[in-house]
């Protein structure tokens, strides 16, 4: 499924890299010496956990079926236009930018509001392209990424720390 979900990504024009380039922007002026291949190792990390990959089916369809117009009225123009009460986009992308706690919600809060990297492109209401889902599961990966990187080197500074 990882791999399908990998794949659909690219389709609608989003790799990983771009979102491990988010994360590197957000953890390096944290955590000294961060590797591009470190964000990206963090973000593939999250592609593994079964959750994610069923939001990001969920909503990745979602924003497929609204371009299709293939969606019942009155959701297909809600999404077509991503209404800003809307919310369903920013709250099942949250269940991403959870896993790994609170800096999660905290970085996904940031990332739905500066749009950064690709997520500013996604967020093109000129496009012919419907995104309401993908820039906020592209900010809920990226924020789990993120968040797992300042776990793990926390915990890591601790070991050595006790060592």
């Amino acid at each position: 499924m990882k791999e399908k979900i990998i794949d659909m990504l690219k389709e609608r024009g989003v790799t990983l890299e771009e979102i491990a380039e988010i994360v590197l922007n957000m953890q390096a002026p944290y955590n000294e010496g961060l590797s591009f291949d470190e964000c990206l190792w963090s973000v593939q990390m999250v592609f593994e956990k079964r959750e994610v990959q069923h939001v990001i089916l969920t909503g990745l369809t979602l924003d497929k079926l609204t371009e299709e117009g293939k969606i019942q009225e009155p959701l297909q123009s809600i999404i077509a236009s991503d209404e800003p009460l809307y919310g369903v986009d920013e709250t099942l992308a949250m269940g991403i930018a959870t896993i790994y706690g609170t800096i999660g919600i905290t970085s996904f809060g940031y990332l739905d509001k500066a749009k950064p990297g690709i997520m500013e492109r996604l967020d093109n209401k000129e496009s012919k392209k419907v995104h309401t889902f993908m820039d906020d599961i592209v900010a809920g990966v990226a924020a789990a990424a993120a968040a797992r990187i300042a776990h793990t080197r926390e915990v890591g500074e601790i070991e050595d720390d006790i060592s």
